[in-house]
C-alpha cells in the first residue's frame, strides 16, 4: 500500500430519508466512498475518501468490453445499544480477495480496506438507520481501468465503497417465497467463474430470473451446469434443505460462492448440535423426500435477505409445496439469532461483529 488515508468532505449533504420504512433496497447513497487505485509497478495506491459522485472513464475501458469487475456485499447494522458494528467484515473482504485472484485482480491488504472502512462508515454513522430490519449496506468493488482492446489482464485498478441505507431486501418480509428450478439455463460449471463475486455471474442470470418473475416465482433455483440434476444456489443466495431432521446444503465444489451467511448457518447449527451435511444433492432427491414426507424446510442465505424460507419449488412444471407454505422452525430459528447477533439483542459467541471506532 502506498499513501496515507486522505479525507476530502463534501461541501453539502444530501438529505437523509425521514422514514425508514421507504428506503428500499440499493436505490439511495450515502454523501462520501472510498477509492483506491492500481498501478503495475506503484501497487494499490491513493487511498482516500471523497464525496459520492460520478466518475470518467474512456470507451474503450477494459471492465466494459471483458468484464474485469468484482464486488463484494456487507452490512453495518445500529445495535441497541446505539452503536454501529459491521457483521464479519474481514471475512467479506478475504473472500473479495479469493475473486480477484480468479479474474487476475491484485489482491487488497484486508486490514488496511478494513480500516479504511471504519473511517468512512466514522463520517457516514448517521445514515446508519435504527428501525429492526434495516442496514446500511456496503458494496466494495474493484474494475479494470485501462483504455485498451484486448484480452489479457488490465494493468490499473480501481477499488470503491459505497453505501446504501436500506430495509428488507424483500419487501414482503420474513415470508416464504416461492422458487422457480431451472432447466433451460445454466449459471455456473466447475473450474469456470461460480465461486467467485463476479459481475458476469449475475449477468448470466438475469433472463432466467425474468422468466421465473413473469411465471410468478421470486427466486432461480440453479442446476449443475452438465448433468442439469445437482443443486446448486439461487439466483441470491446459497440454500439448504432439511430432510429428515439433517439439514442439508450442497458442497462447495468449485461452482458456487461461498457465502458469509451459509458459513454463519453452517456454524450455528452445528453449535446447537443440529446434523448438518454439505453433500451433493440432486433434485430428483429432493422430490422423492417430498413424496416421502421426509422434506421438512427449504430455506435460502444471504447478505441481503440474511434467511428466505421457501414454500414451493417448482421443477417441469411439478409444483411442490414445502411446509404447508409457512416458514420452518429451523429457519425461524437460524433468523431470529444471527439478526439477533447484527443488532445487539443475542450473545456474540462468534466474534463475528466489528464495532466502527
Amino acid at each position: 500500500m502506498n499513501g496515507e488515508l486522505s479525507v476530502a468532505l463534501a461541501s453539502t449533504l444530501k438529505p437523509k430519508p425521514t422514514s425508514d420504512d421507504k428506503l428500499g433496497f440499493g436505490t439511495i447513497f450515502t454523501d462520501h466512498m472510498f477509492v483506491m487505485d492500481y498501478e503495475v509497478g506503484m501497487g494499490w495506491h491513493s487511498p482516500r475518501i471523497e464525496p459520492y459522485g460520478t466518475f470518467s472513464i474512456q470507451p474503450s475501458n477494459m471492465t466494459l468490453h471483458y468484464g474485469q469487475a468484482i464486488f463484494e456485499g456487507m452490512k453495518a447494522y445500529r445495535t441497541v445499544n446505539g452503536k454501529v458494528k459491521i457483521f464479519r467484515p474481514r471475512d467479506y473482504l478475504s473472500r473479495m480477495n479469493r475473486s480477484a485472484e480468479r479474474l487476475c485482480i491484485p489482491k487488497i491488504d484486508v486490514e488496511f480496506v478494513f480500516s479504511a472502512l471504519k473511517k468512512l462508515l466514522s463520517i457516514e454513522s448517521d445514515w446508519v438507520p435504527a428501525s429492526e430490519g434495516t442496514s446500511l449496506y456496503i458494496r466494495p468493488f474493484i474494475i479494470a481501468m485501462d483504455p485498451y482492446i484486448g484480452v489479457r489482464p488490465s494493468r490499473t485498478y480501481r477499488l470503491f465503497i459505497i453505501l446504501s441505507p436500506v430495509g428488507a431486501y424483500y419487501a414482503e418480509g420474513f415470508k416464504p417465497v416461492k422458487i422457480w428450478v431451472e432447466n433451460k439455463y445454466v449459471r455456473a460449471v466447475k473450474g469456470g467463474m461460480g465461486m467467485a463475486k463476479t459481475a458476469g455471474n449475475y449477468a448470466s442470470s438475469i433472463l432466467a430470473a425474468e422468466e421465473a418473475k413473469e411465471n410468478g416465482y421470486t427466486q432461480v433455483l440453479w442446476l449443475d451446469g452438465v448433468e442439469r440434476r445437482y443443486i446448486e444456489e439461487v439466483g441470491t443466495m446459497n440454500i439448504f434443505f432439511k430432510i429428515d431432521d439433517t439439514i442439508i446444503t450442497p458442497a462447495l465444489e468449485g461452482s458456487i460462492l461461498g457465502g458469509m451467511t451459509r458459513d454463519s448457518v453452517l456454524r450455528l447449527s452445528r453449535e446447537w448440535g443440529l446434523k448438518v451435511s454439505e453433500q451433493p444433492l440432486t433434485i430428483e432427491e429432493v422430490y422423492e423426500a417430498h413424496d416421502k414426507g421426509k422434506l421438512q424446510e427449504i430455506f435460502g442465505t444471504g447478505t441481503a435477505a440474511v434467511i428466505s424460507p421457501v414454500s414451493a419449488l417448482n421443477w417441469k412444471g411439478n409444483i411442490i409445496n414445502v411446509n404447508g407454505g409457512q416458514a420452518g422452525e429451523t429457519s425461524v430459528k437460524l433468523y431470529d439469532e444471527i439478526t439477533g447477533i447484527q443488532y445487539g439483542k443475542h450473545a456474540d459467541i462468534f466474534k463475528w461483529m466489528e464495532e466502527v471506532d
